[in-house]
């Protein structure tokens, strides 16, 4: 239970199914700095409680602090260091919510974890599990999900993906739960909307002035600050060409400090390669290559693409049509070609 609308419906939900005893309320202490957002919040954890309070539920705090710095905060920061553009919040299911807190809940005693994803599970005939995409498409959290396995969804339950997130505020509202009308979190949880990602960052490593060259010819353009905290694909503060097309990031070198940069279409390309990939359906992986529908962010376009293994379990994702490159250190998820909702694994780009 996260202090929001979705975790508090879901337990609401659970606790009518299963009986107020047979459901623990767990909220999770993450970060161990101030915070304004997110889930991470004073603010939060007393709604998350007084909630759980409401709904007759034991409610527990478990202190994850330390492997939340080490496996989410630290390598956010490294990530930037390097030139890198890190997705803290999949880092944090795939190492907090959906292993450390899956490790808790099976010494408790627990049979499964709930949480409130906008996602769903379906189990086929031959007892595997689906990850498919929330009902609500404006609300779909299958992208932060994606770099589950089998034996993470076989435990894990989804009680609001079937509703959209209409729905979920009106249940809130019928049962009365104080965070009916609680805004959803928009932001990185650690990161304090007073000081944003500059100042975070600023703390935390040196932020070096770089220089802005062009993509095709080297062309020194101008100057830009902080290299670090640029990212592949952007637009914004990067200007406009002679030709008064605005210019988007290309590449990010930040040992020599250069962005480079170039129109529209220099922009864009072909494919992109992963690492760190995972697995909802195990049979795609053995599949080469295989069509797929890559979605690259968490409500980006999904676009089609081809899948081929290519070694030290690495995969090469050729875009049907160019795409806006990705970021290195973003998460690619990867859906079935034949049924677009259903999340076959995932990605980490190169």
């Amino acid at each position: 239970m996260s202090g929001g609308v979705d975790s508090s419906v879901a337990a609401a939900l659970l606790a009518e199914r299963l009986g107020p005893d047979r459901v623990v309320g767990a909220t999770l202490k993450l970060w161990g700095g101030s915070s304004d957002s997110g889930c991470c919040s004073v603010a939060d954890v007393e709604d998350a409680r007084r909630v759980a309070d409401q709904l007759g539920l034991v409610h527990r705090v478990f202190n994850f602090t330390e492997e939340f710095d080490r496996r989410v905060v630290s390598p956010y920061v490294e990530g930037h260091a390097a030139g890198r553009t890190p997705n803290p919040c999949i880092e944090c299911n795939r190492h907090l919510k959906f292993d450390r807190l899956f490790d808790r809940a099976r010494a408790l005693g627990f049979d499964a974890v709930a949480t409130g994803h906008h996602a769903r599970r379906a189990t086929t005939v031959d007892g595997s599990h689906r990850l498919l995409r929330g009902a609500d498409p404006a609300k779909d959290q299958s992208y932060v999900l994606s770099m589950l396995g089998q034996d993470q969804l076989a435990r894990s339950l989804f009680p609001v993906g079937e509703l959209t997130k209409a729905q979920v505020r009106a249940e809130a509202t019928r049962l009365g739960l104080r965070t009916a009308d609680k805004p959803d979190s928009q932001e990185v949880c650690f990161i304090r909307s007073d000081e944003g990602r500059r100042g975070f960052l600023g703390e935390r490593l040196p932020l070096h002035d770089g220089r802005l060259v062009d993509h095709a010819s080297g062309e020194d353009l101008g100057p830009v600050a902080a290299v670090e905290l640029v990212t592949v694909g952007q637009r914004r503060g990067m200007g406009h060409g002679h030709d008064g097309r605005r210019r988007y990031v290309t590449a990010v070198d930040v040992p020599t400090r250069r962005v480079r940069v170039g129109p529209p279409e220099a922009a864009d390309s072909p494919g992109v390669d992963l690492h760190t990939v995972t697995w909802v359906d195990a049979d795609a992986g053995r599949r080469s290559p295989f069509a797929a529908v890559a979605q690259c962010s968490a409500h980006g376009r999904p676009a089609g693409c081809t899948v081929r293994p290519v070694g030290d379990g690495t995969l090469s994702v050729t875009f049907d049509a160019p795409q806006r490159r990705i970021a290195p250190g973003q998460t690619v998820a990867l859906y079935d070609a034949a049924e677009p909702d259903r999340v076959v694994g995932s990605g980490i780009a190169a």
